[in-house]
């Protein structure tokens, strides 16, 4: 399974009431590449969204669509032409053919998460962290590409916007960037995944210019960054993390930011510095925490 497969299946679990169903095929149909008065066309090539459209459909318009068999070149489509089908998903969602936008009308009750998840279904794409940071979004129109990225601005994240042949593409190539749209969208764990593999490569570099460290020691250090990375963020995940100490919140808040800093240089940083011991006391206790809700089936 590729990254953006793995993306995909985590994100399809959050689409999981009514709110965010309706949200979620907005999305899909808004961005996808064809939708006039006779025609309404979806094509994926990924299993996860061939199945989810369906459900959707179902969900939001009480009709079932079928998809075509699959083929090598197109993946799946769905091809709808029932004319009164096509006007019933118009007046539903406001969709003007010869000039789409989004409505936010239709994204309602925290529900921007999924309509970002229904544009990322038909139109996004992110390449495998361990090869290249990069997210981007092929939308059919710049209107359309700009709305999307004024929708990532609204959680502070900012794309670049070129246009590659008829199509308007939104990309991003900063992976703190990618790690928050990615969690705004649902899939904390391909976060993860990213937030994990740079600090893989932080240190890789780190120890290319230490010729003197040991690889042993190296690896520790290493594993024990992402250990306490993933704490602290199944606290953020759970709301524990504000209901830290002000000196706990600091220093974890240092290992969020500064994934490859030893406790050491963790302990400097500080408003009150302190030694890599009262560092690796404080984590301790975060470890502490996070165990616990492990063992209450907090994942």
């Amino acid at each position: 399974m590729s990254f953006a497969d793995e993306v995909r299946t985590e994100v399809r679990r959050t689409i999981n009431d009514m709110d965010k169903r309706f949200a979620c095929l907005y999305g899909i149909l808004l961005y996808t590449r064809v939708f006039t008065e006779e025609q309404i066309c979806i094509q994926t090539e990924s299993s996860e969204v061939s199945a989810l459209v369906p459900e959707l459909f179902s969900s939001v318009f009480g009709v079932k669509v079928q998809p075509s068999e699959k083929t090598e070149n197109t993946g799946v489509s769905f091809n709808i032409t029932d004319s009164e089908l096509i006007k019933k998903i118009r007046n539903t969602y406001k969709i003007d053919t010869v000039c789409r936008e989004i409505n936010l009308r239709n994204i309602v009750n925290n529900s921007t998460s999924a309509f970002l998840a229904g544009a990322f279904f038909i139109c996004g794409s992110v390449i495998d962290p361990n090869k290249e940071y990069h997210l981007e979004f092929v939308t059919p129109s710049e209107l359309l590409c700009s709305d999307l990225n004024a929708i990532l601005g609204s959680f502070g994240v900012s794309g670049k916007i070129i246009q590659r042949k008829k199509s308007y593409v939104l990309y991003i190539k900063d992976s703190e960037c990618i790690e928050d749209t990615l969690t705004f969208m649902g899939a904390q764990q391909c976060s993860m995944d990213i937030m994990n593999v740079k600090i893989r490569k932080d240190m890789r570099n780190k120890a290319n210019r230490l010729r003197n460290c040991d690889e042993a020691n190296i690896n520790k250090v290493v594993n024990a960054a992402i250990k306490q990375t993933e704490d602290i963020m199944l606290l953020k995940k759970y709301n524990e993390f504000e209901n830290l100490s002000p000196e706990m919140r600091e220093a974890a808040q240092l290992r969020l930011d500064n994934p490859e800093l030893s406790l050491k240089e963790i302990g400097e940083l500080l408003t009150e510095p302190i030694g890599r011991s009262g560092v690796n006391h404080r984590f301790k206790k975060i470890a502490a925490i996070a165990k616990e809700l492990r063992e209450n089936g907090c994942r």
